[in-house]
């Protein structure tokens, strides 16, 4: 199995994954960096399936049946293709992490084939590799995973052996140095819609839109219910952060995550997140004092390996910032996979929104 390890480099493509919004089973944003140019019936997919995906064109003949699914830090591709139940087509799979806000999703993910793939120093499939393994798509959740400057495969490479390649459209502009204005507005406007639109386009790659369009349209339906209860109560401060993730600040404090999905994923849930807005940089650069100056009336500790023991590190944190409101009543819920880009949205909203109102 493989051993997943935390990169500086990867852990960024998951803390600057924004997009655009989704358009439900309908045709995806030419914003997003996927325009489709392909019209299907509805309800099916119509083959030659052809649309440009961050720049690049790409045309399926028939719905592939050996991916290649590349780390990048992700488990929002890998869960999608699960969600679809789409595994039978996943040739080798090189997302994991070993926790998540569905439970049931670990040994889902453990149970995918992952073919021997080891990572490179940059923690990912080495080109050599992915060529080798003879794939007929290559997945990655940003365009850095196919950066021959990293030792992975590019995607004109991938193109001259026959092999189509696919970047999470909300990701486009991210580890592209060219991105165009339209990729780089997309990364600064993250919601969970983004995570739908993902869905959405693999339900149009692999003929099975009514099922991504029920799966999107319950997922909906789920954060919408969390919205209607708690629209009349007033948003509290939230603050998540990930302690496991410390080595993305250069203060060496927990990953505070700001902007983008995380700002929509707390007020989905009733919250306001306390560094609302402020993206990436914050993440980057924080230090104590600005920490310590946060007000924070719930504390949301980010899990990302199953080694980590979330209530001794809300703990920690309630004794190094006793100011905080959330340290006074002791206040925190524990999300994993379900604040990033990824179909487990819904599941950390439902819990957020449990633990922000609680106290209200």
């Amino acid at each position: 199995m493989l051993v997943h390890r935390p990169n500086l480099t990867a852990l960024c493509a998951f803390t600057t994954a924004l997009a655009l919004t989704a358009t439900g089973c309908g045709k995806p944003s030419s914003q997003s960096g996927t325009s489709v140019t392909q019209e299907a019936a509805p309800g099916r997919t119509a083959y030659p399936l052809t649309f440009d995906n961050c720049g690049q064109k790409v045309t399926f003949t028939r719905p592939p049946s050996r991916v290649l699914i590349l780390n990048g830090t992700s488990v929002g591709e890998v869960e999608s293709f699960i969600m679809l139940g789409l595994t039978g087509h996943i040739l080798a799979n090189a997302q994991h992490y070993g926790v998540s806000d569905d439970p049931s999703m670990v040994a889902a993910i453990k149970a995918l084939p992952t073919r021997g793939l080891t990572m490179n120093k940059n923690f990912d499939v080495p080109a050599e590799q992915v060529l080798a393994a003879k794939p007929d798509l290559v997945v990655s959740t940003w365009s850095g995973g196919f950066d021959a400057r990293s030792g992975f495969a590019t995607r004109e490479q991938l193109a001259a052996a026959g092999i189509n390649s696919l970047v999470n459209p909300v990701n486009c502009a991210n580890g592209k140095p060219n991105a165009s204005p339209a990729e780089k507005e997309a990364l600064r406007h993250a919601s969970i819609e983004s995570s739908f639109q993902f869905m959405t386009l693999l339900g149009r790659i692999f003929d099975v839109q009514a099922k991504a369009a029920q799966i999107v349209a319950g997922l909906r339906a789920r954060i919408r219910a969390v919205q209607e209860k708690t629209a009349a109560a007033p948003p509290r401060k939230v603050l998540i952060a990930y302690p496991g993730m410390s080595m993305m600040n250069a203060n060496g404090l927990p990953a505070v995550m700001t902007g983008g999905i995380y700002d929509d994923v707390i007020k989905a849930a009733g919250g306001q997140n306390s560094f609302a807005g402020r993206g990436e940089d914050t993440t980057r650069t924080l230090n104590a004092e600005q920490l310590a100056a946060a007000q924070v009336d719930v504390l949301v500790v980010g899990v990302f390996t199953p080694d980590e023991k979330p209530a001794d590190e809300a703990r920690r944190l309630f004794a190094a910032y006793p100011q905080w409101q959330a340290s006074k009543t002791g206040t925190y819920a524990v999300v994993s996979d379900g604040a990033y880009l990824g179909p487990m949205n819904a599941w950390a909203v439902e819990k957020l929104a449990k633990v922000i109102h609680s106290n209200g």
